[in-house]
């Protein structure tokens, strides 16, 4: 193992270079929406979780894409496929849910070295089970064969999957965070584990600096490495849709992957959070960061540390918030309160850390 700290960006992923390169692709982006402005017209600006467009009589389908990123290289190390598709959909519905909207289906696009018959079909199950807990269909995808183009850790096997969710709300249901108010309360839905973010820094510190290979059994997670880093994304839909219709006074939905809890600050309404009640997160969040000797800064940033989705409710409507989790099998918690704050910041004081303009820093 290396004696210095190892972050994100000297793992592979570069999220600032990312970050100043966006307007570029941005400009154009945007440039689409002034093609249709009546039906079929953008409704959200860039930057929500899925974005709705309004396709007549106040209906509006919300949309969204993701794929697992180098998860796809666990599984190839374990060889086994059955679960990635599971991720895939978990990525794609769970952010459609931030807008308020019911995901209704999903289309895959997988890209192959090999067309594999053992492959697709283990593909294709992992993607069955993920509709099949998000109670959506799979009308269609793409297969490409791109074998110049695509590799992997295991010669024949490498391929990359993503998903496209589409969902619908009515207009006057969408849900952006527009009026979120001081005091109210974040309620954390735990995750299963790391997800499908910061797999390439996970896997830098156990298998390259350690040397540990994917069956290797670590203790504090009571089974192998690799089957830990694969553990599927959970599905928040189910639950998530329960509460929406149960008349609760919900504010906003936030996916928290990437850059961790900073996704709470997607919202219109000018406030920051205070986050001082963070449960304790599961047994491969400490390993990574005690065997990598990653930063709490580092680690906030880049993974969930335990909680995959939040939801801001009201505070007379916490309680009905932790019931229906609670009936859909879901742990969840009272994370920390919103504040008014027109710098939008995110502060964590069990680790005095402050999280801001895309990124965390200890609070001086």
């Amino acid at each position: 193992m290396g004696s210095h700290p190892l972050t994100y960006k000297a793992a592979g992923v570069n999220s600032e270079k990312k970050e100043n390169a966006m307007p570029l692709l941005k400009q154009w982006v945007e440039r689409s929406f002034s093609l249709r402005t009546s039906l079929g017209s953008v409704v959200l600006p860039l930057g929500y979780f899925a974005n709705v467009i309004d396709v007549g009589n106040g209906v509006g389908v919300a949309i969204s894409t993701d794929g697992v990123g180098t998860k796809i290289i666990i599984a190839q190390m374990l060889g086994r496929y059955d679960t990635i598709g599971i991720d895939c959909v978990a990525m794609n519905v769970n952010d459609v849910l931030c807008v308020g909207a019911e995901p209704l289906a999903m289309l895959d696009y997988i890209a192959v070295e090999d067309p594999r018959p053992d492959l697709l079909e283990q593909i294709g199950r992992g993607l069955y089970r993920g509709a099949e807990m998000a109670g959506v269909t799979i009308p269609g995808g793409e297969i490409a064969q791109i074998a110049e183009m695509i590799h992997g850790v295991r010669e024949g096997w490498a391929f990359d999957l993503v998903g496209t969710c589409v969902g619908q709300v009515t207009l006057d249901r969408v849900l952006t965070g527009e009026n979120i108010e001081e005091n109210d309360v974040v309620v954390g839905l735990r995750s299963s584990g790391i997800h499908s973010n910061g797999m390439t820094l996970a896997r830098r510190i156990f298998f390259d600096q350690l040397g540990w290979a994917p069956d290797h059994y670590a203790p504090e997670v009571g089974r192998p490495i690799g089957e830990e880093l694969l553990e599927p994304t959970r599905i928040y839909v189910r639950e998530v849709l329960a509460m929406l219709r149960a008349s609760l006074q919900i504010k906003a939905l936030a996916h928290i992957t990437s850059t961790g809890f900073l996704n709470l600050t997607r919202v219109p309404s000018p406030v920051g959070y205070v986050l001082d009640k963070i449960p304790e997160p599961q047994p491969i969040f400490q390993l990574i960061r005690r065997l990598g000797q990653v930063s709490d800064q580092e680690m906030f940033f880049t993974y969930n540390m335990g909680i995959g989705f939040c939801v801001v409710a009201a505070p007379h409507d916490v309680a009905g918030v932790q019931r229906v989790a609670s009936e859909h099998g879901v742990e969840s918690h009272v994370i920390g309160y919103a504040v008014n704050d027109d710098r939008k910041r995110i502060r964590i004081p069990q680790f005095g850390l402050v999280g801001h303009n895309g990124a965390f820093h200890l609070e001086r």
